[in-house]
């Protein structure tokens, strides 16, 4: 399918989803139907063109199919008269609200875990694969499938409105993490060839945005748009010509956009004062060091490190404690990054993640014990999907 057809598909799937559910309920059935109408399109616009309205020709057939999903589910006719008398009838004009934004706080609805919460709205909304969230998740496929399917079933029985929920603060946590959990899927692609999947950091930034534009006044869902768009303004230089990884230290920093940057400091310059600072606002914070940096060796890696000290009273998030070590390591020198690795490489969600060996094996290497960080990058490189990062990894330890 060409790039720009899978690019569209994913950017109206959660649009037709938003209006299906809107319009008649039953979120998972409609999203099944949906599934069903990209589909089609995927295997007749290549060949018959692209409708002149695209939205409405997905909408067309996914409500379609929906209604032969419903009767057939549906065992009295009532209910079959119903849903023919919907499918028939004229079109709800749509809401200002975003459906995408209504459709995101949906799935974060109170009824499910946070965990659930976040692996739909990555598949009903971020269009990532089953396979991909497990990834993100670090679980088997399996059991995101099962735990993907019971959400559905979970948001559909509990009868809630197509309408921004009256407890949406509750939900606003999910909500993002969601969107960060989106954005950083497609700045660092866990699987494929490519190191980086644009079309989703795109849409973690537009989603941030559009909640920003929602809670202008909320300093996390500030820190959040800051921390994607600081981090996004080093894309251009994070692969080299042949795509492979370039690492922050060797980037060209002139290829950094300094529009994201000044946009993004903006945002953590006013959203900090506001107190007191959350994980996101913290991350930001960070973040900005590193990217008002002239260069590696002028980054200032204390004020780096006593943000992640305060960052890390506030999660248990084992990727921060992880970056901590980094940050250790920069200030204070590899063998105390060493023995702080050495406090966490027993986390089970840390246990088969590549990022660990190779935060082991850059330590290692800094150290001068060439021959343990060849074995640490060469560890790493097993365990990640990525094909960037494996080449990546394997140059790191050819190269010792």
């Amino acid at each position: 399918m060409p790039a720009a057809l899978e690019d569209l598909l994913r950017e109206l799937a959660p649009q037709v989803l938003g209006a299906l559910v809107r319009r008649y309920g039953h979120f998972g059935t409609a999203e099944d139907a949906v599934q069903e109408a990209l589909l089609a399109a995927a295997q007749q616009w290549p060949e018959d063109g692209v409708p002149d309205s695209p939205r409405g020709w997905l909408i067309s057939v996914a409500s379609r199919r929906l209604t032969d999903l419903l009767r057939r589910e549906q065992a009295r006719r009532r209910r079959e008269d119903r849903v023919a008398q919907w499918a028939s009838g004229p079109s709800e004009p749509i809401a200002d609200t975003d459906d995408t934004l209504i459709l995101l706080f949906m799935c974060c609805h109170p009824s499910l875990s946070p965990a659930s919460q976040i692996a739909l709205t990555l598949r009903a909304v971020g269009g990532l694969t089953t396979a991909e969230i497990a990834r993100a998740f670090l679980v088997p496929e399996a059991t995101m499938t099962r735990r993907i399917t019971r959400a559905k079933a979970s948001v559909s029985d509990s009868g809630a409105r197509f309408a921004l929920p009256a407890d949406r603060d509750e939900r606003l946590g999910a909500v993002l993490k969601v969107v960060y959990l989106i954005f950083n899927e497609g700045y660092a692609s866990t699987t494929g060839p490519s190191l980086q999947r644009v079309e989703l950091s795109a849409e973690g930034i537009r989603l941030g945005r559009m909640l920003h534009r929602l809670l202008p006044d909320d300093s996390e869902v500030t820190g959040l748009l800051a921390l994607m768009l600081l981090t996004d303004a080093r894309r251009p230089a994070r692969t080299g010509p042949l795509g492979e990884l370039v690492p922050m230290n060797e980037q060209d920093r002139t290829l950094w956009i300094s529009e994201l940057i000044e946009e993004g400091v903006g945002l953590i310059t006013t959203a900090l004062p506001r107190g007191p600072a959350g994980p996101y606002q913290l991350q930001a914070a960070i973040a900005a060091v590193h990217d008002e940096a002239a260069s590696a060796e002028e980054t200032d890696w204390p004020q780096i490190l006593a943000l992640y000290e305060v960052l890390l009273q506030l999660t248990d998030n084992p990727m921060v404690a992880l970056n901590h070590v980094v940050a250790v390591a920069m200030t204070r020198g590899p063998d105390e990054g060493l023995k702080q690795l050495s406090t966490i490489e027993d986390d089970d969600l840390l246990a088969n993640d590549h990022r660990l060996s190779a935060v082991r094996a850059h330590l290692l290497e800094m150290s001068g014990d060439t021959a343990a960080a060849r074995a640490a990058y060469e560890e790493a490189a097993t365990k990640t999907t990525s094909l960037p990062q494996q080449r990546y990894l394997h140059t790191r330890a050819k190269r010792l």
